[in-house]
């Protein structure tokens, strides 16, 4: 066999060694070939035998010039064919973070340290709208770009663009978050109190049967995708198996549910039937009002004249008749933390809690949906009562 390294002069006269080797084939079959230059020949053969070596192994990832940039963008392409539109353009908006510090930065030169200076700029420096200008972002948030470009990465490693993930074992400090749970307390889900204080100030508001979906628990998404053909209201089931959600918060994306599991159909609880019917009637007549003027949609979340509402009209409406009843404000989808909350805490089976909630896992409802309230924990206090109490004789 013939030496593959060969001996060259350049036009100033200076020797190198030079040798050429297949590196496989491109996605239309064609040769892939490499050439490498060193400037002595024991140089040479050690990197040809490093090289023969990992093609063995299977692990020899040829050099090229790809950017953090374009490899962001390449990854965003193929996830865009098996994603929903609402789901990458969370992906995408991300990735700004990561394309903005590091898209310049050839992904091959990559090293942990880029991406935990990245990871610190993040939490210090990334905020681009809202806050005072040049502040951080928060963990939470964080920890999403940190993911998204971890998945890139682990792509990357996958498609011979790099040797390693080099995002795999980066972390938001433990002190990141310690701090925002400090200075960034979350609003707690309404009590049941609240919700019957709610409850008893929105009867008579046009859009009270939407606003009841959402306290039994359904998605946002979900009460806006609502269909009348979709309730059964002799029955007493509604079936979801479709939704209408904002992008941008302002475009309406209307598809299926977000999981195969989330396709499922509920028993109607009887206060909510009995405002559904309500509803139904009440559309009705203004329909037989507002005559060819009115737009028959089909859809059960609509206005006076027929036109379908979205999630933001049913987060601003809710928002509204919070302030005017004077009550603490929470976001519009805590009311589904509310509802799954009461469900767990009276004893509903976790397996039939995730079910209802149209989770996979009832692991992730109970840790993400269900959270106990103080009186919640009364029960558990009057059995240790029981317990660590002393006999009647002995008290008195």
């Amino acid at each position: 066999m013939s030496d593959p390294i060969k001996k060259i002069t350049l036009p100033s006269g200076k020797v190198r060694y030079r040798f050429v080797i297949d590196v496989g084939r491109d996605e239309s079959g064609k040769r892939k070939q490499l050439t490498v230059t060193k400037g002595t020949k024991k140089e040479a053969q050690e990197e040809y035998a490093r090289i023969v070596h990992q093609k063995a192994s299977g692990s020899f990832v040829p050099p090229n010039k790809m950017t953090v940039a374009e490899l962001l963008t390449t990854w965003l392409e193929k996830k865009a064919k098996h994603l929903e539109e609402s789901t990458i353009q969370g992906y995408r908006n991300a990735l700004v973070h990561v394309a903005e510090y590091l898209g310049h930065i050839r992904v091959q030169e990559l090293t942990e340290d880029d991406v935990e200076s990245m990871v610190a700029w993040l939490l210090v420096a990334a905020r681009r709208r809202g806050g005072r200008v040049g502040t951080g972002i928060r963990p939470s948030t964080a920890q999403g770009v940190l993911s998204r470009l971890r998945e890139a990465l682990g792509w990357a490693v996958v498609r011979k663009y790099v040797h390693a993930n080099v995002a795999e074992y980066v972390q938001i400090p433990k002190k990141a978050w310690k701090e925002d749970r400090r200075t960034n307390r979350r609003a707690k889900p309404w009590n049941v109190v609240e919700v019957k204080d709610f409850l008893l100030g929105i009867r008579d508001d046009r859009l009270f049967a939407p606003l009841l979906l959402s306290l039994m628990g359904l998605r946002p998404a979900e009460v806006a995708g609502l269909r009348w053909a979709d309730i059964d209201l002799d029955g007493g089931t509604l079936d979801v198996s479709n939704t209408r959600t904002m992008i941008g918060n302002a475009r309406v994306l209307e598809k299926d549910t977000k999981t195969e599991a989330g396709e499922r159909v509920l028993p109607l609880p009887e206060p909510v039937r009995q405002a559904l019917v309500a509803f139904k009637a009440l559309q009705e007549i203004e329909q037989m009002s507002m005559g060819s003027y009115y737009a028959a949609s089909g859809y059960m979340f609509v206005d006076h004249i027929g036109q379908p509402l979205t999630t933001r009209h049913l987060r601003e409406h809710a928002y509204a008749l919070t302030a005017k009843l004077e009550l603490r404000k929470v976001r519009l989808y805590d009311a589904r933390h509310s509802a799954l909350t009461f469900l767990a805490v009276n004893g509903v089976p976790d397996v039939i809690l995730a079910a209802w909630a149209g989770h996979v896992s009832a692991d992730f409802t109970k840790r993400v949906y269900v959270h106990p309230a103080p009186e919640d924990l009364r029960a558990a206090s009057d059995h240790l009562t029981t317990l660590l109490g002393f006999g009647e004789d002995i008290a008195a």
